[in-house]
C-alpha cells in the first residue's frame, strides 16, 4: 500500500524505492561444506538496508563460517542455497569481485604479514587526512602505520587496525567478527563509540559471544546460530538476556521444536 501510493504520486522513483525496501543481505536455505564436512546447514538470514543484525552462538556453532561464506572464501563450498547482496547473486562470485560491491569485513583473527606496512593498505583505501583521524579515534598511535601489518601487535591493536582497516574501506555492508572479544574496558569503549557511529551510516553485520559491544551499537535484530543453522531470531535485548540466564540450552530446544 505504501510503496503503490509513493509510486503513484511520485514522491520517489520506482528504483530508489525498490533499493529503500530491499534486503542488503538476504540468505537463501544456505548449505556449506568445507574438506567435504557440511558446517552450515540451510541457513537463513534477512537483513535490510540500513539495519544492523547481531549474531550469537556458542563456539563452533557455525558464526565464523557464516562469515567465511558470505564474503567468499574459496575453502567455503557452497552445496546449496543462495547469497544475495544489495539486489545481487553473489553466491558464486569471487572474493575480490564482492569485496568491490562493497562488503568489507574485521577478522578476529587475522594472519601477519611480513614487508607490507598498515599505512600502505589503508592509505590505498582512504585519503591520509581520514585515515589519521580514524587512528586517534581508535586509540592507536601514527607510528603503527609504519610497522609491517600485525606483526608484534597486541592483541588489541590488531584488533584496532582490523577496525581501522574496514572503515578505511568504507563498506555498504560492514561485518565485524567478534570486535569487543579480548578487548579492556578503556578500549571497548572507544572501539563500540567509533563502529557505532560507523554503522548509522550503513547496514551491518556484529558476531560477539560476550554482548559488550551491544552497550555501544543500535542493534535492530539478532540471530542465534546453533550446530550450523539459525536456531531462532528476535529482539536482541532479549535473547541476550536470555542467554545470559539459561546459556544456550534454551536455543537447542527451539532447534529441536523446528526439526
Amino acid at each position: 500500500m505504501l510503496i503503490s501510493l509513493l509510486r503513484e504520486r511520485n514522491f520517489i522513483h520506482i528504483n530508489e524505492i525498490d533499493r529503500v525496501f530491499m534486503d542488503m543481505l538476504k540468505i537463501e536455505k544456505l548449505s556449506v561444506e568445507i574438506a567435504g564436512r557440511k558446517i552450515l546447514h540451510d541457513v537463513e538470514l534477512e537483513i535490510p538496508s540500513g539495519e544492523v543484525h547481531v549474531i550469537f552462538g556458542p563456539n563452533g556453532s557455525g558464526k565464523s563460517s557464516l562469515i567465511m561464506s558470505i564474503l567468499g572464501h574459496p575453502a567455503y563450498k557452497v552445496v546449496s542455497g543462495r547469497i544475495i547482496f544489495d539486489g545481487r547473486d553473489i553466491t558464486n562470485l569471487p572474493l575480490n569481485e564482492r569485496v568491490k560491491l562493497g562488503l568489507g569485513v574485521a577478522y578476529q583473527s587475522p594472519p601477519a604479514v611480513k614487508g607490507v606496512k598498515l599505512k600502505t593498505i589503508v592509505t590505498r583505501l582512504s585519503n591520509e587526512e581520514r585515515i589519521l583521524g580514524l587512528t586517534r579515534s581508535l586509540n592507536l598511535s601514527q607510528e603503527i602505520l609504519e610497522r609491517d601489518l600485525n606483526v608484534g601487535f597486541s592483541g588489541g591493536e590488531i584488533k584496532r587496525s582490523e577496525i581501522l582497516q574496514v572503515m578505511a574501506q568504507n563498506p555498504k555492508f560492514a561485518i565485524f567478527d567478534e570486535p569487543d572479544s579480548g578487548v579492556d574496558v578503556e578500549n571497548l569503549h572507544a572501539i563500540g563509540r567509533i563502529i557505532g557511529e560507523f554503522l548509522e551510516e550503513r547496514s551491518g553485520l556484529l558476531v560477539t559471544h560476550t554482548g559488550h559491544i551491544l552497550k555501544h551499537v543500535r542493534v535492530h535484530r539478532a540471530h542465534v546460530i546453533i550446530n550450523g543453522t539459525v536456531a531462532c531470531s528476535g529482539d536482541p535485548e532479549k535473547i541476550f538476556n536470555q542467554i545470559m540466564r539459561n546459556g544456550y540450552k534454551w536455543c537447542e530446544k527451539c532447534l529441536e521444536k523446528r526439526c
